[in-house]
């Protein structure tokens, strides 16, 4: 079943199966210390002060490879 956007309408406005976006994201920062990414201990992009889940660039592109949608 392949239904289309209407003229008109945004891709959120359509009905869709997938999952939401992603939420947002903490602010990241240039200068150290680093938190370790929750799954593979490498540096991350976010200050140690950063509350909740984080991950490394890597670990959150495949994290979002898992939860995207296939066609």
């Amino acid at each position: 079943m392949n239904e289309s956007v209407p003229d008109g309408a945004t891709p959120q406005e359509s009905t869709s199966y997938c999952a939401p976006g992603p939420g947002p994201q903490p602010e990241t920062t240039t200068v150290g210390p680093f938190a370790a990414c929750v799954l593979c201990q490498e540096p991350t992009e976010y200050p140690e002060s950063t509350k909740g889940i984080t991950l490394c660039p890597v670990c959150a592109w495949q994290e979002a490879e898992r939860q995207s949608c296939s066609g």
